[in-house]
């Protein structure tokens, strides 16, 4: 049973006029009714890319174009923004199929992500940008005081941990693919010259890539150095 909206809405610190652009903010794909959050999503996609922008060019004067697009990666990541959804609960608020749900739908971290831009982009609908860039500043404002460096992708970093051993580049096959279409697993085993393989699973091939070589890089590069 899903949560009224009145209780997302506190959390959010808007009332929507328009209740209808809410419901469709909250709703998946799955339930079949024509109406979900995909649109939305892809506009509050590019509006928190501007907030987040904006954001880091204040906090961080003196840094590179370069620099900055790597904290900016890392901020807009599907696990931060999935992170940020369970810290307002979303998932108890988001519209999803019997056979969806009873799969862990209101828990999965794409779907949170998703749900998490489509409120974005619904806010700026209904208010302009002054709303949503208000929920980003809060949210965000811990997370920007504690990046004290520029994050580097994991799959970069083990390619650079590489390079500096003189090592060759390392290895990325999907050995595996499970799950129903609309919300896919993959599993991806990475190879390193001289080190036992490793596998990990993703919701895209790019989240498993990347949990791979975090994992190789907690594992075995921290390890050696």
């Amino acid at each position: 049973m899903n949560k009224p909206f009145a209780d997302l809405e506190k959390r959010i610190g808007h009332n929507f006029r328009d209740k209808n652009l809410l419901h469709t903010a909250l709703t998946h794909s799955s339930t079949g009714t024509g109406v979900n959050y995909e649109r939305l999503e892809f506009l509050g996609d590019r509006v928190l890319g501007l907030v987040i922008a904006q954001l880091l060019y204040e906090k961080f004067p003196n840094e590179k174009e370069g620099d900055l697009a790597k904290r900016l990666s890392s901020l807009v990541q599907g696990s931060m923004l999935a992170e940020m959804a369970e810290r307002m609960a979303i998932g108890d608020f988001v519209q999803l199929s019997d056979a969806e749900r009873s799969a862990g739908g209101h828990e999965n971290e794409n779907i949170l992500a998703d749900v998490f831009e489509s409120l974005i982009g619904a806010l700026f609908l209904e208010c302009g940008l002054e709303a949503p860039e208000k929920l980003i500043r809060e949210l965000w404002v811990d997370v920007l005081d504690t990046m004290k460096t520029p994050p580097l992708h994991p799959k970069t970093a083990l390619q650079e941990w590489l390079q500096g051993k003189g090592l060759p580049l390392p290895l990325y096959e999907i050995v595996a693919q499970s799950g129903p279409d609309h919300a896919p697993l993959f599993d991806v085993r990475l190879t390193v010259q001289g080190c036992e393989p490793l596998t990990a699973r993703g919701h895209t091939r790019q989240e498993a890539e990347k949990k791979v070589a975090e994992e190789f890089l907690n594992s075995i590069v921290n390890k050696k150095g």
